[in-house]
């Protein structure tokens, strides 16, 4: 699905990615792990499209050139990220936010638009999984929302949107063990062999409640080491200090 061959990405003069290998398989649940400074946002951003950076290397979605593809049209094709800060965004309707986004992808995929009715039923359903109050479906886009219901909000757009590959980046972070339980059910819930996820994560605790096919470990821009799930417990004992 995800194939990443010799990728740099730098912003000005500065190298943040340098020379990054990564293969991802259809139904396949990856996690990206390392110390601050090591890339991991970066990588999310430059495969979500984020203007700003100078990207050379391999980088294939579904055997298409990334590159030559816009942001909009990587969402439309099924990228979809998960922000480690989902940002406020005022006189936005939430509800009238999802519709819109659902809709779009719909559209751009072939399939019947939904009426009105039938989307608001399908997100009172995703939301309720999410054990997400409906009020906040009525409210300002994540606008006084605390962390936790920003990051499940992005959870409620991934199960509405249905995307091929979900990037999540530090979607645990600020998040309480109740918090952190809901949206991991929710990832849990949605992942099936023809999906994939790339878990961006400080901590091991996520990965204790979403079990990882592969761990990897992201120091100055590359990945440095891969293992199982066993190499997160080692990460949490030692800290990065042999990947610095």
């Amino acid at each position: 699905m995800l194939k990443l061959k010799e990728l740099k990405a730098s912003i000005g003069e500065k190298s943040i990615i340098k020379g990054l290998n990564l293969e991802i398989n259809p139904g396949e649940v990856h996690a990206i792990m390392g110390p601050n400074g090591s890339g991991k946002s970066t990588l999310a951003n430059v495969l979500s499209g984020k203007d700003g950076y100078t990207v050379s290397g391999s980088l294939k979605f579904e055997d298409e050139n990334l590159q030559e593809i816009s942001i909009e049209e990587r969402a439309r094709k099924g990228i979809f990220l998960a922000f480690q800060y989902p940002l406020e965004i005022p006189g936005v309707n939430t509800s009238n936010f999802l519709k819109t986004s659902l809709n779009s992808i719909r559209k751009a995929n072939g399939k019947k638009e939904l009426d009105t009715i039938s989307l608001i039923k399908l997100i009172k359903e995703k939301a309720s999984e999410l054990n997400i109050d409906e009020k906040f479906l009525s409210r300002q886009l994540n606008v006084g929302f605390s962390g936790g219901e920003k990051k499940k909000n992005e959870i409620l757009q991934m199960k509405l949107l249905e995307p091929k590959l979900s990037i999540l980046d530090e979607t645990d972070s600020g998040l309480d063990i109740d918090a952190l339980r809901i949206v991991a059910d929710g990832v849990n819930s949605f992942k099936n062999k023809n999906n994939s996820f790339l878990i961006i994560t400080h901590y091991q605790r996520l990965l204790d409640y979403i079990k990882p096919d592969f761990i990897h470990v992201l120091s100055d821009g590359k990945i440095v080491k891969t293992g199982c799930s066993d190499l997160a417990k080692e990460l949490e004992k030692t800290g990065y200090k042999n990947f610095n």
